[in-house]
């Protein structure tokens, strides 16, 4: 695992770091860094490094950071920066996602969640974390690498946890939803097991989802959205939101110890009364085409070429919405933030390239 924090070299700081798992014996798990400033993100008897940077304030530990849909981690990030608070952001790979995380202040390091040393790195000195992953096949494996990895850290403040508001409406046996939603429900399964404080946040569907994209595509050439959802409802969240929701919980944790957040838009209404919505954002005529979900899985998914994890849990998403399931509507946004949600318009708003012609 590549770190790219502080570490002042001295031998007495070498020795005191300890590659293993120290729980609650005042030693911090182990860290690679380059640079300068102490390693030890818990401070020992004896450490010689003066001042030790960041004392009394240990970084928030934020997983999934270079983000993919709506880049939930990136905003997260971002915000607690703007708040002054230190951050360590976790990645796969050092790329210009990396570098944009950098140039916040944030530390990034660079790993694997399935690795449970490389978690264990990333969490050394840390009071707070947030679990986010995109969607994987390994989701699951990676959740409870993390679980059981702060477990045995033994001094986390908070554990965000990113779930779905699926979840909710799920039981042991459940059998018609995607892999990725089954894996999520085992997640909370294990955190609920775990005696870790966590907090659970359960969006409905984002707004940035391949499922809304595909469907808003159609817009700028045909003015439709063409979705395979009949009259049924949704309340699409938008992923600012989500990481305003996580930001505040992980900037002062205390009052959300052990809640369950669930997150959506401003209502939940059907796709004709979305694209009406987005006419009036657009002064132009938009209309919903409503299509056979195989025919919208076959010409407007598959192109897409999706890994198959992907692809099955985005078509399992459009086949429970035509069957209602996202017919949800939670007040989570305002509870949490003191704001209400942003609507369908807002997005059309923010994003008025993607609809032009």
């Amino acid at each position: 695992m590549q770190s790219h924090g502080s570490v002042c070299g001295t031998t007495e700081c070498r020795r005191s770091a300890t590659p293993a798992l120290a729980a609650g014996a005042g030693v911090a798990l182990r860290r690679r860094s380059s640079g300068s400033g102490c390693a030890l993100a818990v401070r020992t008897a004896g450490c010689p490094c003066e001042p030790h940077p960041g004392a009394g304030v240990p970084p928030v530990l934020v997983t999934g950071a270079a983000g993919s849909v709506g880049a939930v981690g990136r905003s997260v990030v971002e915000g607690l920066r703007q708040r002054d608070l230190p951050v360590r952001a976790m990645v796969r790979r050092d790329d210009e996602r990396a570098q944009a995380l950098r140039a916040t202040g944030a530390e990034v390091v660079i790993g694997d969640l399935t690795r449970a040393g490389d978690v264990a790195d990333a969490l050394a000195g840390c009071a707070r974390m947030y679990f986010g992953m995109s969607v994987s096949a390994q989701y699951l494996e990676a959740a409870v690498t993390a679980a059981a990895v702060a477990r045995a850290y033994g001094r986390l403040e908070v554990f965000v946890n990113m779930s779905q508001l699926t979840v909710s409406e799920m039981d042991l046996t459940s059998t018609s939803e995607s892999v990725q939603q089954r894996q999520q429900w085992l997640a909370e399964q294990v955190l609920d097991w775990s005696g870790l404080p966590v907090v659970q946040v359960r969006p409905t569907v984002f707004m940035e989802n391949p499922l809304f994209r595909v469907g808003f595509s159609s817009i700028a050439k045909y003015g439709t959205i063409r979705l395979p959802f009949g009259r049924a409802k949704s309340s699409p969240v938008a992923a600012g939101d989500v990481a305003a929701v996580v930001e505040e919980i992980l900037a002062d944790p205390a009052p959300h110890i052990g809640r369950i957040y669930e997150l959506t838009g401003p209502r939940s209404e059907d796709i004709a009364a979305m694209a009406a919505e987005v006419s009036t954002v657009l002064g132009r005529p938009v209309r919903y085409a409503d299509i056979p979900l195989q025919e919208w899985i076959d010409d407007d998914l598959r192109p897409l070429g999706l890994p198959d994890h992907v692809f099955q849990h985005i078509s399992t998403m459009a086949r429970l919405h035509a069957e209602n399931r996202y017919d949800r509507k939670a007040e989570g946004v305002e509870q949490v933030t003191g704001r209400p949600p942003s609507g369908v318009a807002d997005y059309v708003r923010d994003n008025l390239s993607l609809f032009s012609p």
